[in-house]
């Protein structure tokens, strides 16, 4: 739904926040841990764009948005995020009134504060935009000691998912890119495969345990395992809204101007009269679950353009 309103079309990649949505885990060496979230606040400010100007870009002017974040690193006003998060403890996870694993819910920060940890600076642009942008591999399975992935069932589903990507899209070697590639060198046994750019392991065995100097197992390196605790039964669950469900959107809804209202109104209506008939007369109801006079405001603009709604 917030995509429908003013922000879902920010004002070039500078002036938008960002977020985990994913809740992590902070992990102790001890093994202890806490679960997060993590916020990316800009700090050149929030600006958005109407969707007929976002619209009226796209034909004119499509990279907009990636030239606006060059010049403005070129010339050095370098854009920054002030970095935040919100921490739980894995008991306060499991009683919060909302399922902190579900991506399509928010934890509140009056519940939990946000508490600030860094800052992040985008200080230099690539020499090379397809060595280092195109060719750049991304996947929340990329992780440096000291944060893992929690239960969420969309994020378990993307520590798999984004590298088959990128096998498919850049090859099965596609971390010995130098874009890609850990400052220190890889030791492993992971031999072959197309486009391979590094000496293959040379003459040492691919195997452990082997007495010829071969890679062997480095518990130091070893990531600190983390017990958590679950419940719940394992079986197939089928999965039906509720009144909670609507709660968030609602909030937000309520937390915009009359202007702000009145774009997402037109916004959501304009991506909803496209479909057939029958589709828009299935999710009216919904909307009205979230805000009665939001439902009713979007089923007039439907009814008004199409007479077969």
């Amino acid at each position: 739904m917030i995509l429908f309103t003013n922000r879902g079309t920010p004002d070039g990649y500078r002036h938008m926040h960002g977020y985990s949505s994913h809740t992590l885990k902070l992990v102790k060496e001890d093994g202890s841990f806490h679960y997060v979230k993590w916020h990316f606040r800009t700090n050149q400010g929030i600006k958005n764009l109407s969707a007929d100007r976002a619209a009226e870009l796209e034909g004119s002017d499509p990279d907009y948005a990636t030239r606006d974040l060059f010049e403005a690193i070129e010339k050095g006003d370098h854009p920054s995020w002030t970095v935040y998060l919100q921490v739980m403890t894995e008991e306060e996870a499991m009683r919060y009134k909302y399922n902190v694993f579900d991506v399509t819910k928010v934890v509140s920060q009056k519940d939990f504060p946000l508490q600030e940890v860094g800052r992040m600076v985008l200080n230099r642009n690539p020499e090379n935009y397809f060595a280092e942008v195109e060719q750049a591999a991304f996947s929340p399975s990329h992780m440096v000691p000291g944060i893992a992935p929690s239960a969420d069932r969309m994020l378990q589903g993307r520590l798999f998912s984004y590298p088959d990507t990128h096998r498919h899209r850049l090859g099965a070697n596609y971390l010995q890119l130098p874009i890609n590639r850990p400052q220190t060198q890889v030791r492993n046994h992971q031999r072959d495969g197309p486009m391979t750019l590094t000496d293959n392991g040379g003459r040492l065995p691919n195997y452990e345990p082997n007495s010829f100097g071969g890679p062997h197992e480095n518990q130091a390196s070893r990531e600190t395992d983390v017990q958590t605790a679950v419940e719940g039964m394992i079986a197939r669950h089928t999965y039906e809204l509720t009144d909670a469900d609507f709660e968030q959107p609602r909030a937000l809804y309520n937390l915009l101007s009359a202007s702000e209202q009145q774009d997402l109104v037109i916004n959501m209506a304009g991506s909803i009269s496209k479909a057939k008939p029958f589709f828009q007369r299935r999710i009216v109801p919904h909307l009205k679950r979230i805000d009665g006079d939001f439902g009713s405001r979007i089923e007039a603009i439907l009814k008004k353009n199409n007479p077969e709604y």
